[in-house]
């Protein structure tokens, strides 16, 4: 039998809840998060653990490559097809309260959750557990089987994505509170604050994923885009302001899943001319979104 198992019983039991936060921070799903405590307690529990000197970094250790793997996994994945983008959120591996993982992303930040998972599955960890955690690099860089020095340039670059850039001149402040004013419509169903926000010509493009159609879609004039973003508040419920090429956009990430973004484009009066709706999973990993941008 392996050593001291009551013992990593009972401290997985005490760290439960922030062995949860670290495994939720870097799956950005709930239900992924309490599939990687199951896995973990089970190799835990198989294990010899006589020798193990601190038993809550022992167990942070095991729970974090249990969610690495799971990330690799992940991005093996990319290519499946987005069939459930629209109207709701994806479903996550497995069942979840919804209005526990509403709230546990609204804790940690949706416009963050949406930002690491564009990162590869090294630099997330990396970032989680030394930024969010304080584990040291030495032990991160032995989970990944690198150096400390290349532990610290993941983090680096991964917190450069999360923080984001300063929007350009191109893209003054007025126009990123119009992109909150747009999102904060759809969430509300606010049919009339939202039509404000529009040009009379505007024009919305949906590629084939968002739908999904055979061709993607295109509608125009302030009504009739205002009734698609109607359709799309339970989408927005998971959505946030971020950069995307360096200007405001919106995205979503239900479930730790970058699902769909949306990009703008505005008149002199700082109206919306255009919304360019991507989901297609090639036109999603051409874009560069950062988080919403710091001084």
């Amino acid at each position: 039998m392996p050593g001291r198992s009551d013992d990593i019983a009972r401290q997985f039991e005490l760290d439960r809840p922030r062995l949860r936060a670290v495994a939720y921070r870097i799956l950005g799903s709930l239900g992924e998060a309490d599939d990687a405590l199951q896995d973990a307690w089970l190799r835990a529990d198989r294990t010899d653990t006589s020798d193990v000197a601190n038993p809550s970094g022992w167990l942070t250790t095991v729970v974090a490559r249990v969610c690495l793997n799971m990330l690799r996994a992940r991005a093996g994945r990319r290519e499946e097809p987005l069939e459930d983008v629209l109207p709701g959120p994806r479903s996550g591996p497995r069942s979840a309260d919804p209005e526990e993982e509403a709230q546990l992303a609204d804790s940690v930040g949706i416009a963050l959750l949406i930002v690491m998972d564009t990162l590869g599955p090294a630099e997330r960890l990396a970032f989680v557990l030394h930024d969010m955690f304080d584990v040291p690099f030495d032990d991160i860089a032995e989970m990944l089987d690198k150096t400390s020095a290349a532990t610290r340039q993941l983090a680096s670059r991964a917190r450069r994505r999360v923080r984001g850039v300063p929007a350009p001149e191109a893209d003054p402040p007025r126009r990123r509170r119009a992109v909150d004013a747009y999102l904060a419509a759809t969430r509300g169903g606010d049919f009339d604050a939202l039509v404000s926000l529009l040009h009379p010509d505007v024009v919305l493009r949906a590629d084939a994923a968002v739908v999904p159609t055979p061709e993607p879609v295109t509608m125009s004039g302030m009504e009739r885009v205002a009734r698609g973003a109607m359709a799309s508040m339970a989408r927005a419920q998971s959505a946030a302001v971020v950069l995307v090429d360096g200007l405001a956009g919106i995205a979503t990430a239900a479930h730790g899943r970058l699902g769909v973004v949306l990009r703008f484009t505005f008149a002199d009066d700082d109206r919306i001319t255009g919304i360019d709706v991507i989901a297609e999973p090639e036109r999603l990993a051409a874009l560069d979104v950062t988080g919403p941008g710091v001084s």
